[in-house]
Parts: structure tokens; C-alpha cells; sequence
């Protein structure tokens, strides 16, 4: 489409577009896609977006896939973003809204950056893909692998939730459980992809996840009426959602869509597995991997994301902030958000509840401040989560 080039997060090298590419050749971190702006503005406009399809791929001009027969979907994006009242009273905040994730195909946001990751494999020929995953991952990537006609091959922890592994199973993937976290699902990945010929779509570790991802930065500007929100808390384990989005609001701001004011952004761990949390209180720009990591939010066991310098990057340059909470914390946060809003949140996504009090008690968010809270995914697939609850 309006696709330039791919460049290095890091190290800037510039890499060939319409190319099956993994990370830069050189130093081996992420690769972003890099678009001819002034051209997609010429079509994609506000005022265009109305008469539009109503899914992520209403921002077609700056998506990366050339032709319109290999986009891969089933109706991901243009999920709800709801004001929650009741939440904002009891937080004592003038606006809070939860971006509802869940009422995506296969119950995540995880279905937006393997729409456009799978499409792009479609278009540049890969025909079997591999990732390593906490599970709503590997779940998204088997239903668009299956719509693609692609294989699918799903490395996943033995203690991933079990709806996982049957979504995953119902839907056509070969799928392995491993003894261990997702470093060690990647790990086998990383061994065995090129003698088995699998393309790798781990988080990061190709170029196109993340902008199925930025789509949520596009999305919540539009249904903001164009003026983003003072804060942005965000559930992260490898982060592109929050790298996504960033990049979104840089792009907009290059098409004259916004201004350079830009929301807070919050990351939000757990307790037991904070590696961005404890690389942002110590200074850091890169993190060292969290040992032992534990935690009932499987999407947020990530004891080390190759992204970890942009998330950090971005809460920087944002003036926002790094929050763990507990197992206990975000479990309870999932009864009063439903309770209080009739959202069944992925544990995940309840981390945001607790987050946004810890942040109100501090004094960096002020009652007038508009926020943002991401639900991630949909609390059916965490059974185990509730069990002793």
C-alpha cells in the first residue's frame, strides 16, 4: 500500500519492504514499518472514516498488507469504548472508559496483530507459522492461521489456561506444552524453526503484530472525537500494544489528525513478574529479565519482552509511570469491574483498576484527568483464575 521501508527500533537500519523479515539484520531488535504518510493522507481522511468498514482495517491506507485479497480477518477492531461511571465515582475521577478488548474474534486484542501478521505471511508466502505464547496469542494466531490455510504450530506452558489450549485444538494448530514460562516456548521455537521451515510471529520478532496493534491508537482517537485522554493504563507483558499505539499517535500527528499533546502512558505488571516496572524505577532503558516469574494473569507472565526499551521509551517521553500489582489486587478488581460495569475482564485487564487507585493515592492523576483503562481480553478463558475465588 503506502508501505517505505522497515527501519530498526534501535539501531535505525533501514530494511527492505515486501520481504518475510524476523528482527534487524544487524542488531537484532524489532523492526517497525515505516509508511509514505503524505501520500495515505491524501485518501484517509476523518472525514472518510464514517462510510468506512467497521474494523481495524478501516485505516487501510497505513496497514502493510499491497493487495486487499490477502488481508486476513475476521472482524477484529472497533471494539466498544465504554464510559465507566460507576468506576469513576468510586475512584473519585471526572472520566474513566474501558476499551473492551474481549468482544474481539477469539475474545482479545490479540486478535488485531495476528490479522495483520498472518496476512503478511499470506501475502509474502510463508505457509507454516510458529509462535510461542501465555495463550490468548496462541489462540488468535490458530484462528487466522486455519482462515488463511496456513499451518500452525503453538508452543505453550503446561500451566496455560485450559481454554486456551482447546481453542487452540478446535481450530486446527499442532500444538506443544511445555514444561516452563513463554522464554522457554520461544526458546524451542528459536531451535527448531529453520530446519522446520515455520515462520516466526512472536511478539516482536516480526514486523506486522504491532500494526494490528497501533490500530487500538487509531480507534481511540476517533472515538474521542480526535482529543486523546490524559491517561492511558495498560496491562503489559510484552508490550505492543502500548509500542503500537505510540506509534499510531506519532503517525496521526504526521497526517495533522492531532497535536503533540500525548496521554500518560501507564504500564501495569504483576507483582510477580514486573520486569518493566523494576527497569523504570531503576533507570533503566533495557530490563533484565524477572527471575521466578509467577502470576494467575498469564498474559502478563513475560519475564523478558524484546520490546523493552520502547514500552520504557514511551512511559518516559510521556510523563507516565511503571505500577505493579497482586495476584489478590487484580482478581478482586475483576468481581468490582463487573459488578460495577457488567464487564467479566481478563485478570489482566482487572489490573488496571487497582493501578489507577495506586496512581490516584500518589497524586498523578488528578479528578479532572479523562482515563483510559484497557481490558485486554475476556475473564471466560481464566476459569482456573476463580476457582478459590
Amino acid at each position: 500500500m503506502n508501505v517505505t521501508h522497515l527501519e530498526c527500533a534501535l539501531c535505525g537500519l533501514r530494511h527492505e519492504a515486501q520481504r518475510l523479515h524476523n528482527l534487524c539484520r544487524e542488531c537484532g531488535k524489532p523492526l517497525l514499518v515505516r509508511y509514505d504518510l503524505d501520500r495515505a493522507k491524501e485518501s484517509l481522511t476523518k472525514e472518510s472514516l464514517p462510510s468506512r468498514r467497521s474494523d481495524m482495517w478501516r485505516y487501510r491506507e497505513v496497514m502493510p498488507v499491497e493487495r486487499d485479497d490477502n488481508i486476513v480477518s475476521l472482524g477484529e477492531g472497533w471494539t466498544p469504548l465504554l464510559a465507566a461511571r460507576r468506576l469513576a465515582e468510586k475512584t473519585g475521577i471526572r472520566e474513566v472508559y474501558i476499551k473492551d478488548e474481549s468482544l474481539n474474534p477469539t475474545q482479545s486484542f490479540k486478535a488485531r496483530g495476528m490479522s495483520a501478521a498472518v496476512s503478511m505471511a499470506k501475502e509474502l508466502g510463508a505457509k507454516k507459522l510458529a509462535v510461542p505464547s501465555a495463550g490468548n496469542a496462541a489462540g488468535a494466531l490458530s484462528a487466522y492461521a486455519a482462515r488463511a490455510g496456513l499451518e500452525c504450530f503453538i508452543f505453550m506452558p503446561r500451566d496455560t489456561p485450559r481454554a486456551n489450549v482447546v481453542e487452540c485444538e478446535q481450530t486446527g494448530a499442532s500444538v506443544t506444552l511445555m514444561d516452563g514460562l513463554i522464554t522457554d516456548c520461544g526458546a524451542e521455537v528459536g531451535r527448531r524453526k529453520e530446519a522446520e521451515g515455520w515462520f516466526d510471529v512472536s511478539t516482536l520478532k516480526e514486523p506486522y503484530r504491532v500494526e494490528g496493534k497501533k490500530t487500538l491508537g487509531y480507534e481511540l482517537a476517533e472515538q474521542l472525537n480526535w482529543e486523546l485522554p490524559n491517561v492511558i493504563i495498560y496491562p503489559t507483558g510484552g508490550g505492543t500494544g502500548l509500542i503500537g499505539m505510540w506509534k499510531a499517535f506519532d503517525e496521526m500527528q504526521a497526517m495533522g489528525w492531532i497535536d503533540s499533546n500525548r496521554p500518560r502512558m501507564v504500564t501495569v505488571q504483576a507483582a510477580g513478574c514486573a520486569p518493566i516496572v523494576r527497569a523504570f524505577e531503576e533507570g533503566k532503558r533495557f530490563a533484565d529479565e524477572f527471575p521466578n516469574a509467577a502470576t494467575t494473569a498469564s498474559g502478563l507472565r513475560v519475564p523478558k519482552a524484546i520490546g523493552d526499551f520502547l514500552i520504557l521509551d514511551a512511559i518516559r517521553q510521556s510523563g507516565g509511570t511503571a505500577i505493579a500489582v497482586t495476584d489478590e489486587e487484580l482478581i478482586s478488581a475483576t468481581r468490582e469491574i463487573g459488578a460495577a460495569e457488567g464487564v467479566f475482564c481478563a485478570p489482566e485487564g482487572a489490573a488496571c483498576l487497582p493501578a489507577l487507585r495506586k496512581l490516584v493515592q500518589a497524586g498523578m492523576v488528578d479528578k479532572n484527568d479523562r482515563v483510559v483503562l484497557f481490558n485486554t481480553g475476556s475473564g471466560v478463558k481464566y476459569m482456573e483464575s476463580f476457582e478459590n475465588t
